[in-house]
């Protein structure tokens, strides 16, 4: 029997393990299939990362050796190169791996912090025909960053997610020609700076409202005809334009990993495609909790790190002092303008002085008020003067706010009129 498990070794992982043992667990054991621990960041050689967290701008292997470094005061074992194949309901892991073969675990608490894949060519239906020279960006990102390969010289960027972004920029530091960045919707998937420094600072073009209508080549990829899209993201005949390419880079979204999610039989959510959480990341499986980019896709990996925080925290209190009670529940409900929610159920039982609830709004907005409401009743309001769906929102509900309410708290955007 360990105490707590921890499925992956990523941001996640290591934030939620080194907050498990600085509330006072001391069986903890992280599983992770790669070779070392970092996850995503260790291909991330790009700063930009830890200003919210450590104040200062760090590259992605940074920011993972600033946890790893703290896990090395801790006495958190950790597994690597160890696949984990199930999770039962009962919380049972069922993992494999050279050095112990096939190991079935006992867990008290569990921690999925699997992270998220990109979506590929097969995901998005791009017509035409099948040569190489297309990548997804983390791909791309990984060829070049860690093993050392120009994956092309010509290249087009299909989406404009932070990913897409970072790698127009790389791609041009290492002498490839990026043509463009084209994006199906009429606003960028990224972040504004990551549009700035990337993209403008580059002469780069961003073409919204545009995606590739076919992608042409024998062997390699030799052209890709790109067009505008309607309202309804159907290309508009006569807006055709071609790119001689030898490479296409796919930014088109990430989803999170979690087939032993549903494996578990966990509730899931249509919106975020991960785990349905209550205020502390916890399942509806009790003592199993979810944190990351395996519950929704964050922006900043600080986010990550503070939401995994959470888990961690929880998590041994749930070792420590059994289930939260359930007596009262507030559902959290989409309004007008608001993708998801995390969490999207709060238990007053579990909520200590407030809870911070993340979101991501469907378009761009100028100045607005994101509400809270309960029935009729506004509850809370939270001035913002812009918004976007590149970049995720966080609000702050106190427990004496939520005393307050009788039934689903419904959150929405309400844009300022323009005078």
């Amino acid at each position: 029997m360990v105490e707590l498990v921890i499925i992956g070794g990523g941001p996640a992982g290591l934030a939620a393990a080194y907050s498990a043992w600085q509330h006072g667990l001391r069986d903890i054991l992280i599983l992770e299939r790669d070779a070392e621990l970092g996850g995503i960041l260790n291909q991330c050689i790009h700063n930009g990362f830890g200003l919210h967290r450590f104040g200062q701008q760090l590259t992605g292997p940074e920011y993972a050796g600033r946890y790893i470094e703290m896990l090395r005061t801790t006495g958190v074992r950790v597994e690597l190169g160890t696949m984990v194949l199930e999770v039962t309901p009962d919380k049972q892991v069922h993992c494999v791996s050279r050095s112990k073969g096939y190991q079935i675990i006992q867990a008290k608490s569990i921690i999925l912090c699997m992270g998220c894949r990109e979506r590929t060519r097969g995901a998005i239906g791009t017509p035409g025909t099948r040569p190489a020279g297309i990548y997804t960006a983390g791909a791309a990102q990984r060829y070049v960053n860690m093993e050392g390969y120009l994956v092309g010289r010509r290249v087009l960027i299909l989406g404009s997610g932070d990913i897409g972004l970072i790698m127009a920029r790389r791609m041009t530091l290492e002498g490839a020609k990026v043509l463009a960045c084209v994006e199906v919707m009429p606003y960028s998937g990224g972040l504004t700076r990551n549009i700035v420094q990337c993209l403008q600072d580059f002469d780069i073009p961003l073409y919204l409202s545009h995606t590739i209508v076919e992608i042409q080549g024998k062997k390699r990829v030799e052209k890709a005809i790109v067009a505008k899209v309607d309202e309804n993201r159907r290309p508009i005949p006569g807006t055709e334009m071609e790119f001689d390419v030898d490479t296409i880079l796919l930014s088109v979204g990430l989803i999170p990993e979690n087939e032993l999610t549903r494996q578990a039989g966990i509730a899931m959510d249509p919106h975020t495609k991960g785990a349905v959480v209550y205020e502390n990341m916890e399942t509806e499986i009790p003592g199993v909790f979810a944190c990351g980019n395996v519950v929704h896709v964050h922006d900043l990996v600080d986010f990550v790190s503070g939401e995994s925080e959470t888990a961690g925290a929880a998590a041994a209190a749930y070792v420590q002092n059994g289930e939260i009670e359930t007596e009262t529940v507030l559902p959290l409900a989409v309004g007008e303008g608001i993708g998801y929610t995390v969490p999207q159920h709060i238990r007053l039982d579990g909520v200590q002085k407030s809870v911070s609830v993340s979101f991501r709004v469907r378009r761009n907005y100028g100045p607005s008020t994101i509400t809270v409401r309960c029935g009729p009743n506004k509850i809370a309001a939270f001035k913002r003067e812009r918004l976007t769906p590149g970049e995720m929102e966080h609000i702050t509900l106190p427990k004496a706010l939520l005393q307050k309410a009788d039934g689903p708290l419904i959150v929405a955007v309400e844009e300022v009129p323009q005078s």
